[in-house]
């Protein structure tokens, strides 16, 4: 029997019950549906995360206090570890220590309540140096301005405001030239950033910047909470990050590696370290959406079974004129692919369509900066699985339907 004829008598068996067909293939459409959502999603995310990583410069390398966290449970203590002193940073900033550096910035930050009037705002107060604005890509809106050297060295009482604080504390209002109370110090406007959003997981957008030893003086820190050091190119690094070490383990009286108390973050670190993260949610996650396909494909083999019993006369009729088992197992298996496939296909379709409402949703409501992304391999995958699980789940009743006896079939009532 040709192929051409095999799928017309499958399409006709099918739309015979179209309700029951739609229904059955629903657990299908549902299971592609949530893989579809959740890879390009996962896609979408990795991509965000790791363009605001990459939009600080392949150059820029982060010195982090304490041991590197070997896991969640690790990273609190790195936080806390006040290895990074003002010799470091010293000894980190002079020319003929690191030859390839172009620029050393300490970071140091604390958790502050900012008031205006009767406004108050709860959030993170950065101490930089004037330099780490541009590593970062940081702007303000005229007619502001960022602080200088002078300001660093005179621990000089100015901030420069995230959009979302200006918000906060001043609404519309102008507040360059104003005062905040911080801590029972008045601290003046010179800034307000543009609006920038998340950023090598920082928002500044939320936060309030401060000349660094400014922030020292205000939370009492006498260490730093990281040294951002920029290399004058990306071949530079590796030389850059030898130099670093040296420089801090003989400050730190290290002789053994495994001993250091600090550790060493690049960019291509940090996207390898997102990427595998986003990765492992990504699969776990399409994996439990998974599951479903495993319920529609046991809703199809019962379907498909059902199917067999009320065409037994069917099957008798076709085998008496000469159908062999091969062309009636076929026949069948084919049925049930066809219903897998073309929940596969709605699936695909409702997934995309849904991603690209949620990121609309997203852009517009939440302020996150998504771009869609069609996630060709999940496209590909869901085919290839609603396709499997049509196989896998119809083979058994259709090798039933092959195994029928014609006279018996024939005398089925």
């Amino acid at each position: 029997m040709k192929f051409s004829d095999n799928l017309k008598m499958s399409y006709s068996g099918l739309t015979t019950h179209m309700s029951r067909s739609v229904l059955t293939v629903l657990g299908i459409v549902i299971g592609i549906t949530a893989i579809i959502i959740v890879m390009a999603l996962g896609q979408s995310a990795q991509n965000l995360i790791v363009g605001e990583i990459q939009s600080m410069g392949p150059e820029t390398i982060v010195v982090l206090p304490g041991k590197q966290p070997k896991g969640l449970s690790d990273v609190g203590g790195s936080i806390l570890s006040d290895s990074l002193k003002e010799k470091d940073f010293k000894d980190l900033s002079k020319k003929e220590n690191i030859p390839d550096a172009v620029d050393v910035s300490p970071v140091v930050f604390s958790q502050i309540t900012s008031s205006f009037g009767s406004e108050t705002y709860d959030t993170m107060i950065l101490g930089v140096s004037p330099s780490l604005f541009k590593t970062f890509g940081l702007e303000v809106n005229s007619p502001g301005i960022i602080f200088g050297q002078n300001d660093v060295n005179e621990k000089s009482n100015v901030v420069v405001l995230g959009s979302k604080a200006q918000t906060e504390l001043f609404g519309s209002s102008d507040s360059i030239g104003e005062k905040i109370k911080i801590k029972g110090k008045n601290f003046k406007v010179i800034g307000v950033l543009t609006k920038k959003g998340q950023s090598s997981f920082v928002n500044f957008d939320d936060h309030i910047i401060a000349p660094y030893t400014t922030v020292q003086d205000l939370s009492g820190l006498k260490y730093f909470n990281r040294i951002a050091v920029k290399a004058k190119s990306v071949e530079a690094i590796p030389s850059v990050i030898k130099d670093i070490e040296l420089i801090l383990r003989t400050n730190h009286k290290i002789d053994d590696p495994k001993n250091d108390d600090f550790y060493i973050q690049t960019q291509e670190d940090l996207v390898k370290s997102v990427s595998s993260i986003t990765d492992i949610l990504t699969i776990f996650l399409g994996s439990v959406a998974a599951i479903s396909l495993v319920v529609g494909g046991i809703g199809i083999m019962n379907i498909m079974f059902v199917s067999v019993t009320e065409r037994t006369r069917e099957i008798g009729l076709r085998k008496a004129l000469g159908a062999t088992n091969k062309n009636i197992l076929v026949q069948f298996l084919t049925e049930a692919i066809i219903l897998t496939v073309a929940g596969g296909v709605i699936g695909i379709i409702f997934g995309t369509g849904l991603t690209a409402l949620t990121v609309i949703i997203l852009n517009k409501f939440a302020g996150i900066n998504f771009t869609f992304s069609f996630p060709i391999a999940g496209a590909l995958l869901g085919i290839f699985v609603s396709s499997a699980v049509g196989f896998v789940f119809g083979i058994f009743p259709a090798r039933k339907a092959s195994l029928k006896s014609p006279i018996e079939a024939l005398r089925y009532e």
